[in-house]
């Protein structure tokens, strides 16, 4: 990919962000210098169709090495996001960064924290889609980053699992193993809901005298997954969407005794692919047993869309025009027809008509 930009150099970065001043220049070599990694820093005479590299960026390309130009401390002080940058070159490419790079980075990690939440979101997301989403988390941890980005998840490390559900170790290397699998262009919310699955075990560990145990863990975990993301200021929608795939992860376990309302009422949950694709992540990370997973698919697969998302036989205005008053009962009453209905015990209005007036007779 080739960018058009006009050669400049930059003043003092004091907001960490922007530069105070900028003077154009002609100079590309002066043009160079400001630019953060070597790799980044090739440009291309397009009249002679000649590659400039003044900084040794051809050599750590071939090398496969994330290197600043320059100073690494005084890189990172013009724009923080880079120690957020330079794992994710890192790992999209399967690069080494530069050990003086890697010290700084270690260093100057708290001061990620002056970055906006959006760009450090953005940064995430990216991490987790491109592809190669464990070994730039291995990285964030390796660089203490994920300590300031995500203290969450990285209490996942130690905490440890009962070794008959997860033979793979502990939460910290399940949660690896799953984001191994997650592929190439996975949409942000199922990365996020791969990430913080079982954001909270942590807090939720105890040895019980039969095994480890994590009583209530999802629920805590929708809380913690809420509210991180509100504060990487993800959009309602997909904070939502997030949530519920934390939410109904361990439902799954039930898939194969659930009454056929309950288990089209599962199916009926938005995107429901994400949380099927979640679930044999999280098998594939763990013991490996699709069972279920092919138990849901299979289900999913034989009924037809009208099974699962029926018209409704009755309204709240038909319940009236047969002489009830209207009330909070109204939902009870709609949601048995529908089970019902679902359940395939009647098919038709006057069926459940009947079925309302045996079941929830009028004053």
């Amino acid at each position: 990919m080739v960018e058009v930009a006009t050669f400049r150099s930059d003043g003092l970065y004091t907001d960490g962000r922007h530069p105070d001043q900028v003077t154009y220049t002609r100079d590309p070599q002066e043009d160079v210098q400001r630019r953060d990694f070597t790799i980044n820093g090739l440009l291309l005479d397009p009249l002679r169709n000649e590659v400039l590299d003044y900084v040794g960026g051809r050599a750590d390309l071939t090398a496969g090495i994330i290197r600043t130009i320059g100073p690494p401390e005084r890189r990172f002080a013009e724009d923080k996001l880079r120690l957020l940058r330079a794992v994710r070159f890192a790992a999209r490419f399967g690069y080494r960064i530069e050990p003086a790079t890697l010290e700084a980075i270690r260093e100057l990690r708290s001061q990620i924290r002056q970055v906006s939440r959006e760009r450090v979101r953005d940064e995430l997301v990216k991490m987790l889609t491109e592809g190669h989403a464990r070994r730039a988390f291995e990285l964030l941890d390796q660089t203490s980053l994920l300590k300031e980005v995500l203290p969450e998840v990285d209490r996942m490390h130690g905490v440890e699992q009962p070794p008959q559900f997860h033979p793979e170790g502990d939460v910290w290397v399940h949660t690896l193993l799953l984001l191994d699998g997650l592929p190439e262009q996975a949409s942000p919310t199922l990365a996020m809901g791969a990430l913080l699955h079982d954001v909270g075990k942590p807090s939720t560990f105890r040895v019980a005298p039969d095994r480890i145990r994590f009583d209530g863990h999802v629920e805590v975990g929708v809380k913690m997954a809420e509210e991180i993301c509100h504060r990487l200021r993800f959009s309602n929608h997909d904070t939502e969407q997030i949530a519920s795939l934390v939410a109904n992860h361990m439902r799954f376990a039930d898939v194969q005794e659930m009454k056929p309302a309950t288990l089209k009422r599962f199916f009926r949950l938005p995107h429901f692919d994400e949380h099927l694709e979640l679930h044999r992540l999280d098998c594939l990370a763990s013991h490996r047993d699709l069972t279920l997973y092919n138990f849901a698919r299979r289900k999913l697969t034989e009924m037809p869309a009208e099974q699962i998302r029926p018209k409704p036989l009755l309204t709240g205005e038909d319940l009236i025009a047969m002489g009830y008053t209207p009330g909070p009962q109204f939902k009870q009453m709609l949601a048995a027809v529908e089970d019902g209905q679902l359940e395939g015990r009647f098919e038709d209005p006057q069926a459940a008509r009947e079925f309302l007036l045996a079941e929830f007779p009028r004053p």
